[in-house]
């Protein structure tokens, strides 16, 4: 048998496994769980996934070791090594069915994106030695092994429950909320005009260029409107506080109305976005307005939500009122800062 010959039979097995694993990510990526079952059990779930993402790992390492240095598996062991391979990814994609959608949509998901990410891992290790050379160990294909490694212990830091799964999506949002309002505060806080240092000395002596500066009239209408970004801020704060303390997940309900929060306070985020984005000069004032009446809306929204379910113990009505009632009075002042620029 010629040497081309024998590298053919090698690398058909993990050609074949290669293509079966990409079907396998695609079905995890669009399937469906399995129908709630009573017999759910989420620590038996967890302990087997866990196994199955540590057989996943060292299936990885194998392959990477024996395509690394000679001598080159014969055809016999890279079928097998394939059929090894093909096993322990569909055990991994086998137990992610079996979590149920009544355990949480969101923990779902991020079940679903880990699962996704080691498939993937694994397709781009197998392409990497499907078109490397044989019997050398690349640069490529020690980053691709490490990345297999990485998407498998990021399983030991998943939330184990809806409820802290819905907590980190929160935490996510109030990072981006937190980060808009600081980036305003500190153009603001750099100069009376934010693009000084762009423009030339005789430029800077053009002091009516409305391009480039802020009036008195864009600040008069910019504080209610961060007003309503810092209220965005502590809404997600106190709302992450009271689905730590007081969030459930022994109920199909409860666990779906914590699924209910973190969809509605997903549009929070891009709203403060498109209403700090508006407040730099040039300020179209008729923009900046819409935007923070678009802002009021999902606050309200959000704060409606909360107040039916079972996170919002009778303490929080006090912050979730406050903060309804600070949505309106900055939304009514920056109704009249913009009525009072045209």
């Amino acid at each position: 048998m010629s040497a081309d010959n024998s590298c053919s039979d090698i690398l058909l097995p993990l050609r074949n496994l290669c293509n079966s694993v990409k079907c396998i990510r695609d079905r995890v990526k669009d399937g469906e769980s399995s129908e709630c079952s009573s017999e759910f059990n989420m620590s038996t779930f967890w302990n087997t996934l866990i196994q199955s993402v540590k057989a996943t790992s060292q299936e990885a390492t194998k392959l990477s070791l024996a395509f690394s240095k000679p001598p080159l598996p014969s055809s016999q062991d890279a079928e097998k090594m394939a059929d090894s391979i093909q096993q322990a990814v569909l055990a991994l994609s086998t137990v992610y069915y079996w979590l149920p959608k009544t355990q949480g949509i969101v923990l779902r998901r991020v079940v679903r994106d880990a699962t996704a990410d080691v498939l993937e891992g694994m397709v781009q290790l197998l392409d990497i030695i499907l078109n490397s050379p044989l019997q050398s160990l690349s640069q490529e294909q020690l980053m691709s092994t490490g990345g297999v490694w990485a998407s498998c212990d990021r399983f030991e830091q998943l939330p184990r429950d809806n409820r802290a799964a819905v907590l980190g999506v929160l935490s996510s949002y109030q990072g981006v909320v937190k980060d808009a309002i600081e980036e305003m505060e500190q153009a603001q806080a750099e100069n009376q005009d934010p693009f000084a240092d762009l423009l030339d000395d005789e430029d800077l002596d053009e002091r009516g260029n409305r391009d480039t500066y802020w009036s008195e009239g864009d600040r008069q209408l910019m504080a209610p409107c961060q007003g309503l970004m810092k209220a965005s801020s502590a809404c997600l704060k106190k709302l992450s506080s009271a689905v730590r303390g007081n969030g459930k997940v022994d109920t199909p309900d409860n666990v779906a109305q914590l699924d209910d929060l973190a969809d509605i306070t997903h549009d929070i985020s891009p709203s403060v976005d498109d209403l700090a984005l508006s407040l730099y000069p040039p300020m179209d004032h008729t923009a900046v307005e819409l935007n923070a009446s678009k802002l009021a809306a999902v606050l309200k929204k959000v704060l409606e939500i909360i107040r039916a379910t079972h996170v919002c113990t009778e303490s929080d009505l006090t912050w979730v009122q406050f903060l309804d009632g600070a949505v309106d009075h900055n939304l009514q002042k920056a109704r009249r800062a913009a009525e009072g620029s045209d």
